[in-house]
């Protein structure tokens, strides 16, 4: 245990660590940084949260002493005799202390969910005012609805935690205006076109081998199925549940119904719904429904399903890297997400919109289309125009790989990399 926490914490010999792009949250970090409460992080296996607390220790020994701050994954074995022990956590910290000869002040722990009862343990050392900070990380939305999930109420500030957003993506390119990404479009079109095949997870987008890229996805996928759903929920029918995830990352973003998809698996649907809990809770899986203002008609309705990271689809699907246009769609449901917009819904009464969000009291309906012409044009502006009226939207955008065209008063047709400022205003 000794060697691991060494490992960990290089930062002790005055190294930082070598953390190639720079993440957005690391700011919020900072903000709550002199407030006393725990910092959380939840977010989906790999997508960067170890990195983030990594920057935010890169940050820390600029003013602090290296050895007072103290990290610890526990995705490594070398801990796994504290798993169902959370009391042991203290000898970690009495080792590390042996070690360094300080006192820690500063603490982190990575992939905390796999540590059965972590919150009594939090919760002691918090109300001990033991250290200066906490900051904590987990890979399973669910991480503080557990049986002591009470006893850390009103004691943190939690943050989500999603692969890179484009914007990041193109920051750390420095292409972090408008007019930079026109002086240089041919080669944001080329990371926007391996941003839809192979995700955004930071790993990967530092890559550049298109089969070491696949291998990454392929583990990474297998891992979150096997750790954060499987063992985590302790599904008995791995077949079966694997089966349906294949079935379901090949026909993403496609109306369903437990009930159809029961039909399609042979699976009941009991165990249907059960199996898409628990990739929705490992943040593998989002799921919208249809847009109503009653919200009986919400539950009864149809059904879509959304991958996190179009990297994961590339990885396990047969055929979806052919389909640009579902491939698009799944990466505005995304950036919509990396935005802050957690209530996303669809429309499909009559007329079809992809996706209808809110932004303060207003509702904003995005069409998804990797490009606008002849054979698509006027379904997209249709399905505009009618949602405008049933739904008395006034802001509306048809979201392209980079076409740009100013259709009425009340709709536009944008690139892709302008959604965000346009959702900023």
């Amino acid at each position: 245990m000794e060697n691991a926490i060494l490992l960990h914490n290089q930062h002790w010999q005055n190294k930082s660590f070598n953390i190639s792009i720079k993440r957005d949250l690391l700011n919020k970090l900072l903000k709550f940084h002199s407030s006393k409460e725990i910092q959380i992080i939840t977010g989906l296996r790999r997508s960067g949260k170890s990195s983030l607390l990594k920057l935010y220790i890169n940050e820390l020994i600029k003013s602090e002493n290296p050895k007072s701050i103290l990290f610890i994954n526990f995705d490594d074995p070398n801990f796994s005799e504290i798993y169902q022990k959370p009391e042991k956590i203290y000898l970690i910290i009495e080792i590390a202390e042996k070690l360094t000869q300080i006192q820690v002040k500063y603490l982190f722990l990575d992939e905390i969910q796999t540590v059965t009862g972590w919150e009594k343990y939090i919760k002691s050392v918090y109300d001990a005012e033991r250290f200066r900070k906490i900051c904590i990380s987990g890979s399973n939305s669910k991480l503080l609805l557990g049986d002591y999930s009470n006893l850390l109420s009103g004691r943190y500030i939690i943050s989500k935690m999603y692969p890179l957003s484009l914007q990041e993506i193109l920051n750390n390119y420095n292409f972090s205006d408008n007019l930079t990404i026109l002086q240089n479009k041919p080669q944001v079109l080329n990371l926007l076109e391996n941003c839809l095949k192979y995700g955004t997870f930071p790993e990967i987008v530092l890559k550049n081998n298109e089969q070491i890229k696949h291998e990454i996805l392929t583990n990474y996928y297998d891992s979150i199925l096997i750790k954060d759903c499987i063992i985590n929920k302790n599904i008995r029918d791995n077949k079966s549940f694997k089966e349906l995830a294949f079935y379901i990352f090949n026909n993403l973003a496609t109306l369903y119904s437990y009930n159809s998809l029961s039909k399609a698996t042979g699976i009941n649907d009991i165990s249907v719904k059960e199996y898409i809990n628990a990739m929705q809770e490992a943040f593998l899986l989002y799921e919208i429904s249809q847009f109503s203002f009653k919200i009986k008609k919400q539950l009864r309705s149809k059904r879509k399903l959304y991958s996190i990271d179009n990297g994961l689809i590339t990885a396990t699907s047969l055929n979806f890297s052919e389909n640009k246009g579902k491939l698009f769609e799944n990466f505005v449901f995304s950036e919509l997400l990396k935005y802050g917009y957690d209530n996303i819904f669809l429309y499909n009464e009559n007329k079809e919109c992809d996706f209808i969000i809110k932004k303060d009291k207003q509702l904003i309906a995005i069409q998804a289309a990797f490009e606008i012409n002849t054979k698509n044009r006027e379904r997209e502006i249709n399905g505009l125009l009618y949602v405008q009226k049933k739904l008395q939207i006034s802001k509306s955008f048809i979201v392209t790989l980079s076409q740009s065209e100013r259709i009425n008063n009340n709709i536009s047709i944008i690139p892709i990399y302008e959604l965000s400022k346009i959702l900023e205003k």
